[in-house]
């Protein structure tokens, strides 16, 4: 009598069969799983790498026609060499050397490296290598520095920021009379920004700027010391906003047209034993020349400017009578300020403990090419027309 064979050859055989038929059907959705990550990483890196290609022409398009445009308007670029690189989050324009010639100025720096991130086109880097050499009327400068970089931050109608900075500054003007003028600086940093407030209305743009270790020879002997100086400005500068690239005599005079101003919020100078603090305003007067009015305070620096005046005034006098004017503007111009009864120095005439108190000189007019010290007119310097 045969037996029945359905229940454990059967039962096994559905089992494992309905266990082997799932994972066949499984298995290939799975696979195509695992690999659908990098499917989509494959397609997003070709889609990048087609975007970038496609902005480096744009790229390419707007620089060629930029030069076009400076060359039609009488500004010649040369950029040698130029490339543009950095796929694939950057941009980097590259010039082995950048030069600029127009009619009244040349110059030659190299080589130059401009850099943008793809995703912060607005926010670009500059970096320079030395020499920079400049031609302009009968002067030529060569400038040299061991590091230098830019970055310029952009909006859709001007520019948030500015800045620049460079170590290691050396630099020679030729052709001035009446012989070379030599300069150093160990550092240095300019920043501009529009002012807050007053950009839109008075087209006002704040800049700082910072030297350190400053040294001009020239000078030295009229300082009465070769030490280095250090150099803090904080100024705002009106009617900012229509310089372009013109020939510099016609930039200033429709800055000086349009009632442009420079308002010295701080001028800090120190050399040595000697510092200076002013705060004021300057123009151009109808003649081009520096006008306006300065406060200035002083440490160290009366014994320079009080024998200027009075070598003026005492020499129409002779004699005795030249001793005399020399003492008397030396007390007015070195003459501290009036002591509290606590014999604590005045306000605002000493900034740091420890030292010797700013002393307060008469104000400082710049009127009809003279500097004016109180009512001395400083005998020998004239001002010059900056155009």
């Amino acid at each position: 009598m045969d037996r029945p064979t359905t229940v454990g050859p059967t039962s096994g055989t559905t089992r494992s069969g309905g266990t082997g038929d799932r994972g066949a059907g499984r298995g290939p959705g799975l696979r195509l799983g695992l690999f659908a990550p990098f499917v989509l990483l494959l397609l997003l890196a070709l889609a990048w790498t087609a975007g970038w290609f496609w902005l480096r022409g744009k790229a390419e398009s707007e620089i060629d026609g930029w030069f076009a445009r400076e060359a039609q308007a009488g500004r010649q670029w040369t950029c040698a060499d130029r490339s543009l690189t950095g796929f694939p989050f950057r941009f980097e324009l590259r010039c082995s050397a950048l030069s600029f010639a127009r009619s009244d100025v040349r110059f030659t720096v190299g080589p130059v490296v401009a850099a943008a991130q793809v995703y912060q086109p607005r926010h670009v880097i500059l970096e320079a290598t030395g020499p920079f050499r400049v031609q302009q009327g009968g002067l030529d400068a060569d400038v040299t520095w061991s590091d230098l970089e830019a970055s310029l931050h952009l909006t859709g109608d001007g520019f948030q920021r500015a800045s620049l900075v460079v170590d290691g500054l050396k630099g020679r003007v030729t052709g001035a009379d009446p012989w070379p003028i030599d300069f150093t600086a160990g550092h240095l940093e300019l920043h501009a920004r529009p002012t807050p407030g007053r950009f839109a209305t008075d087209g006002a743009v704040d800049l700082s700027l910072r030297v350190m270790q400053v040294g001009l020879p020239l000078l030295d002997p009229v300082l009465g010391g070769s030490e280095p100086a250090d150099v803090a400005l904080d100024a705002t500068v009106t009617r900012a906003t229509g310089f372009r690239t013109r020939t510099l005599a016609k930039e200033l005079e429709r800055w000086r047209e349009a009632g442009g101003t420079v308002e010295l919020t701080s001028l800090a100078v120190e050399k040595g034993s000697r510092r200076l603090r002013a705060q004021g305003v300057l123009a151009l007067d109808d003649e081009h020349r520096p006008t306006g009015q300065l406060d200035v305070r002083t440490a160290g620096l009366e014994q320079v400017i009080a024998p200027l005046i009075s070598e003026q005034i005492g020499a129409r006098l002779g004699g005795d009578g030249a001793a005399l004017i020399g003492n008397i503007v030396g007390q007015f111009l070195g003459g501290r300020r009036k002591e509290p009864a606590s014999g604590q120095p005045a306000p605002g005439t000493q900034d740091r403990p420890g030292e010797p108190p700013l002393k307060v000189l008469p104000t400082v007019r710049l009127t009809g090419g003279r500097v004016v010290v109180g009512p001395f007119a400083v005998p020998n310097v004239r001002l010059q027309p900056l155009y």
